[in-house]
């Protein structure tokens, strides 16, 4: 596996979280017991109520070296004069500096290769009371600090007009009753939320506003798509396919014009969904003993979910779920379209398969127009530590098991990922072999590609 040293911005050591003393039993193999450290020095996460601070700890003197049992981050302390950053070394020996931070709202806790991960959840009754008093609190600051007002923008039109008047008649009616309630002490004080800040590095500063400037309009991605069709053609679906595939297109153009970031986070969220929808079904057909036969083609299905999970999880990276709106119209959203998937499959597999085929298009077109209308600035932003523990180490976990290659001497994707372009470029590709898997699952000649790699 590839391994990230992270010199701290501080004088002092860090504390190594969840570590064990290296030391091996005679009958264990170093590689597969090495795991990555994980540094919390360049991490910004959401103390309680919300805000986005630096991490800050106490640290003990380290002792002898300690492993993680997370991935691979090698921690080490560097004077106060050196600036913070992530390098991370890829399996052919490369040193690719990564992001200076992590811009997520869940940030340090409940986030891949970071603090807890992997860890036993509490019981549902636990998680949701401490979840639904944290989005409250920021639902609270969402009406009472401005946070829609980036999400429907300066000049929105359309139905966006629309739905901007009436966001801000509500927010401002319901920010005047929070007010009120806490003015009598009913519902408790509310602070403003705290600002991103990581030691103050002026790269931190930097990479967040080139992030910010990142743009991509509707009419931008419909030139790619039309394009697309001009040059090979539509594909046919029924009328009750395509109605909620474009009503799901509409929304998401309505509400992110020009917010690429924040549209990706929903896309990805939304765009996972399918294929748990897939494996839940075929794993109930197989429970049920009415279809035994699903065991790779659930195995292929999860390889895509985990794809479309390190997506989700880089897009989180960038700040793509800063917001509570976009929190709470992405997940529920999810939800619908769980079920909605669940229904196309007991109807027909191979229409599920088609509308999926449609959203993965949909989804290949906008990051092509993105890389295309961003180019230049996302060749000066790192790639985020997510996307190269995903792309760049050396056992790269069922990548190859959804790429739709004819037969093993058919050369292996292994993408680069040296800046923030070569890691949109790379899930723009991915986007593309999810299109194929999904036409080999209608034509099944995916069980003949299982045939071969097996």
């Amino acid at each position: 596996r590839g391994r990230s040293i992270c010199p701290c911005n501080s004088s002092k050591q860090v504390m190594l979280h969840n570590t064990i003393p290296l030391k091996f039993a005679p009958s264990q193999h170093p590689t597969k017991t090495l795991k990555m450290l994980k540094s919390p020095c360049n991490t910004i996460s959401r103390k309680s109520g919300g805000g986005v601070s630096a991490l800050g700890h106490s640290t003990p003197k380290l002792g002898s070296l300690k492993i993680n049992k997370r991935p691979n981050l090698l921690c080490r302390s560097t004077s106060t004069q050196s600036t913070a950053a992530n390098v991370f070394v890829d399996r052919d020996g490369n040193r690719i500096k990564a992001m200076t931070a992590d811009f997520g709202f869940r940030t340090g806790t409940r986030r891949l290769y970071q603090d807890h991960y992997g860890e036993i959840p509490n019981s549902l009754s636990a998680l949701m009371k401490e979840n639904l008093s944290h989005e409250m609190e920021e639902f609270r600051r969402s009406l009472r600090f401005k946070h829609y007002k980036p999400v429907v923008g300066d000049a929105p039109t359309g139905i966006a007009k629309i739905g901007k008047a009436t966001n801000d008649g509500l927010s401002r009616l319901m920010g005047a009753l929070d007010r009120f309630l806490e003015e009598k002490n009913i519902i408790p004080k509310l602070t403003p939320p705290p600002q991103m800040s990581t030691f103050d590095s002026p790269e931190f500063q930097k990479e967040l506003e080139h992030i910010e400037s990142l743009t991509l309009t509707s009419h931008q991605v419909e030139e790619v798509e039309h394009a697309r069709i001009a040059r090979y053609g539509d594909m046919d679906s029924p009328l009750w396919v395509k109605v909620p595939f474009f009503a799901l297109c509409w929304l998401l153009d309505a509400l992110y014009e020009n917010r690429p970031i924040q549209k990706f986070w929903v896309l990805e969220t939304v765009a996972r969904i399918p294929y748990f929808a897939y494996i839940s079904i075929l794993h109930l057909y197989e429970s049920l003993g009415l279809w035994r036969a699903g065991a790779e083609l659930r195995k292929v299905h999860f390889a895509e979910e985990w794809n479309e999970m390190h997506h989700l999880q880089i897009m989180e990276s960038l700040g793509g779920d800063q917001h509570w709106f976009d929190r709470f119209f992405g997940q529920w959203a999810a939800v619908g379209y769980y079920w909605l998937i669940i229904a196309f499959y007991m109807f027909s597999p191979k229409i599920a398969y088609n509308f999926m085929q449609r959203v993965e298009l949909h989804a290949y077109d906008t990051y092509a127009a993105f890389v295309e209308v961003n180019r230049d600035l996302l060749k000066q932003i790192p790639p985020p530590m997510v996307a190269l523990s995903y792309y760049r180490t050396k056992d790269l976990y069922l990548f190859d098991e959804f790429q739709q290659n004819p037969s093993e001497t058919v050369q292996k994707r292994r993408p680069e990922c040296s800046d923030l372009y070569d890691t949109f470029v790379n899930i723009r590709d991915d986007e593309f072999e999810h299109v194929r898997t999904m036409i080999a699952c209608q034509d099944d000649t995916v069980a003949k590609t299982l045939a071969i790699k097996s």
